[in-house]
């Protein structure tokens, strides 16, 4: 095995990602063979002792990439200096070596998350200058305009940054007849800063009720209850590196992927000779040819008492 860049044999190792790594070299955490690290070295770790706060680094045989649905009260990080409970309590104790979260859900916000061992991988799909979008439903105490969420489609000015444009549809609304009530909006995102939606609805005035996240790139999956996880598979990690991919269409990043164990959706036949998928053919009256006057339809016959509605005779 070749010697590579320090926070890139991090990553890899399942340490952090680069940037977290990055960090961790500035801050003198990282030794090689005795020796503090500077951004820029290289190693090995088939031949150099590379150790983080003391800690030897050893190579992963296999990345583990897991899927996980956050209930709300979770922190979205591998320990906690408060106590507080965070999302590797979720996890059984023999498969959090070298895990950690990819990216951030706020503590009040629930839906999926992924873990994994892969540095490389879980800087990609976080990191918006890759354009992995997410997708969150989000409930709305009251009812914006459609002007008003044009102007968050637009972006708006948080901590003097603009936010990216956005893709935003109304989904239901609560109230009824004259009540203001609430409303569910779903949000799509290629960025992820923190408490990003809520405090893009308060900009307009609007309190956030309830967030979760329901889509990571073209990663789905409605059907694992809360606090549960389970892997990805390999489909589904090779979608999500191309949703991670900048060089990929934004179609492609952004379609669906079957979750795992989910049946395939029956086709259609097929039409014969054209090779297209055809809709069932409706029977009924022939339209008159463009300059001809056709017979009038018939009127539709009113089923008899001894009659279904289909016509035939009823059963006894």
């Amino acid at each position: 095995m070749s010697s590579e860049r320090l926070q890139k044999l991090l990553a890899r190792a399942g340490i952090a990602s680069r940037r977290k790594a990055e960090e961790l070299v500035r801050e003198g955490r990282v030794t090689i063979n005795g020796q503090v690290a500077t951004l820029g070295d290289r190693a090995d770790l088939t031949t150099d002792a590379v150790k983080v706060d003391g800690r030897r680094l050893r190579p992963l045989a296999q990345h583990r990439y897991l899927l996980l649905n956050k209930p709300k009260g979770y922190l979205t990080a591998v320990s906690d200096e408060k106590g507080r409970r965070t999302v590797l309590d979720l996890v059984p104790p023999g498969m959090r070596h070298a895990l950690f979260p990819v990216g951030r859900l706020d503590y009040q916000t629930e839906g999926l998350l992924l873990l994994t061992t892969d540095g490389e991988f879980a800087e990609r799909v976080a990191h918006p200058r890759y354009g992995c979008s997410k997708i969150y439903e989000v409930k709305v105490h009251g009812v914006p305009t459609e002007q008003e969420i044009d102007r968050l489609r637009r972006g708006v000015l948080l901590e003097g940054r603009r936010t990216a444009p956005a893709r935003i549809r109304a989904l239901r609304r609560t109230a009824r007849g004259e009540e203001e009530g609430n409303s569910w909006w779903e949000v799509q995102l290629r960025e992820g800063r923190t408490r990003q939606i809520r405090e893009m609805f308060f900009r307009l005035g609007y309190r956030v009720q309830k967030l979760r996240r329901i889509a990571i790139g073209p990663v789905r999956d409605p059907d694992i209850p809360a606090g549960a996880l389970r892997d990805l598979d390999e489909r589904e990690i090779a979608l999500l590196r191309r949703a991670a991919d900048p060089a990929s269409p934004v179609a492609d990043r952004d379609r669906p992927a079957r979750p795992a164990g989910a049946a395939a959706t029956p086709r259609r036949p097929r039409s014969k000779g054209r090779g297209t998928t055809a809709a069932p053919a409706i029977a009924g009256p022939k339209a008159p040819r463009p300059g001809r006057r056709g017979p009038a339809p018939a009127a539709p016959r009113t089923p008899s008492r001894r009659q279904g509605p289909g016509g035939g005779r009823r059963r006894s």
